[in-house]
């Protein structure tokens, strides 16, 4: 009888949401690139994972429960995030995860966490295009950093461009970004022949060609900018290439949108200067948070002993939109009185944080993504940036580009 009636327990608790039994722990699944391509600007957010998790845990956990983190590698393999995030959710029982950098690996979870009814936190700038019930986007949509640094290279401040190239690796991310981005110019007079579109595979390595054709094409009279939407360690090759042929920002300014100060650790940034990124945080924001969230990170990373790190420790912007999410989770758990996933969601409607940038972030009542501020920087000679533009203030997300005719009429709400 006692055999049959924990069977039936057993059984009962495999069926029920995870967060809905008992445990000691409250377990928090961490799904990035620990290895492969992307590991250059994934494994520093695991870290910050487990940073923001120690904090939590000093101040007394949550619901009477210390945070116990469950980090996975899905070794930049797409295929294997949805296997991963399996895991975590069916096997390691995680109340929510936090993770994926490129939009080939959150669409590769998406199915696992909806099937599931589980919780996603993505902290990484994306295309878009997307709205789900079971993902916060902590990272900017493209009305929050790709479309106001296009504005930006047309106006006069930003050197008043009439011809872009759009440059990315060849995935979900640059390919739908340049999409909107292409619509967005040609909204503003911008024709196809003064467009130029190329793409390079994951871990691309050899840039000297295409600086060549993006030479040819700048040296044809107007103005000429390149968007960057290049992922991952092959922005190192880029970047070099760029001050072996000599390519300047005065010439041809770059904005990139996937990089970094991480990024550009391993690169001579002295040739660089000028060249652009968009964010929505940079380390050399000057704002008490920011004092504080670079010390705790500083102290944090000499403690623990975390490669590059422990000698120069840098902050970036997927760092901040980590640390907001976790946060933000975990406000919205005290809030709830749990961590089952439809109360989550529910808290987690109109959470406010103050980010590292010192600016208010709220997470929007309906749409699941941050009113986020926008910041235009320059990279320096010591590879930080030098804020040259910003928003007056927070922005909405717009999730569904207004660009893209077949978006008219998407409602700004996840899909149930």
């Amino acid at each position: 009888m006692l055999r049959r009636s924990a069977l039936a327990l057993a059984t009962a608790a495999a069926l029920l949401p995870h967060a809905a039994f008992a445990a000691d722990t409250i377990k928090v699944g961490v799904l990035h690139s620990l290895s492969g391509t992307m590991a250059i600007s994934e494994t520093v957010l695991k870290d910050t994972v487990l940073m923001a998790i120690d904090e939590i845990n000093a101040k007394g956990g949550l619901l009477g429960k210390k945070l116990e983190p469950v980090v996975v590698d899905p070794a930049s393999n797409w295929p294997l995030f949805a296997e991963k995030a399996k895991q975590l959710i069916s096997q390691d029982k995680v109340a929510v995860v936090f993770g994926c950098w490129t939009s080939v690996s959150r669409k590769s979870v998406l199915p696992v966490f909806e099937q599931t009814n589980s919780l996603l936190f993505y902290p990484v700038q994306y295309e878009g295009e997307e709205l789900s019930k079971n993902v916060f986007y902590t990272g900017a949509a493209p009305n929050q950093q790709a479309i106001p640094a296009v504005e930006y290279l047309m106006s006069k401040d930003g050197g008043g461009a009439k011809r872009f190239v759009l440059l990315g690796t060849d995935y979900v991310y640059p390919r739908t970004t340049n999409k909107i981005l292409r619509a967005f110019l040609k909204s503003k007079g911008i024709p196809d022949a003064d467009i130029m579109e190329d793409y390079t595979p994951f871990g691309h390595a050899d840039y000297q060609s295409i600086i060549a054709k993006i030479k040819k094409f700048a040296a044809e009279g107007k103005k000429t900018a390149v968007v960057s939407t290049i992922n991952g360690d092959s922005n190192v090759p880029f970047y070099k290439e760029l001050g072996n042929q000599g390519l300047k920002a005065t010439d041809v300014p770059v904005v990139a949108f996937s990089v970094g100060e991480e990024e550009l650790r391993g690169v001579d940034t002295k040739p660089l200067q000028g060249h652009l990124a968009a964010w929505n945080y940079f380390m050399s924001i000057k704002a008490p948070a920011n004092d504080a969230f670079i010390k705790k990170w500083s102290d944090y990373a000499k403690a623990k002993g975390i490669a590059g790190h422990k000698d120069k420790p840098l902050t970036n912007d997927p760092m901040e939109a980590t640390y907001i999410g976790i946060n933000m989770w975990a406000q919205a758990v005290k809030k709830a009185g749990s961590t089952d996933t439809d109360k989550v969601i529910a808290a987690m409607a109109g959470q406010t944080f103050t980010a590292p940038s010192g600016i208010t972030s709220k997470m929007d009542e309906k749409n699941h993504h941050l009113h986020k501020s926008v910041f235009i920087g320059e990279v320096k000679a010591d590879g930080q940036f030098n804020v040259v533009w910003k928003t007056p203030g927070p922005v909405k997300a717009q999730p569904w580009s207004p660009y893209i005719p077949e978006n008219k009429g998407k409602k700004d709400e996840p899909t149930k």
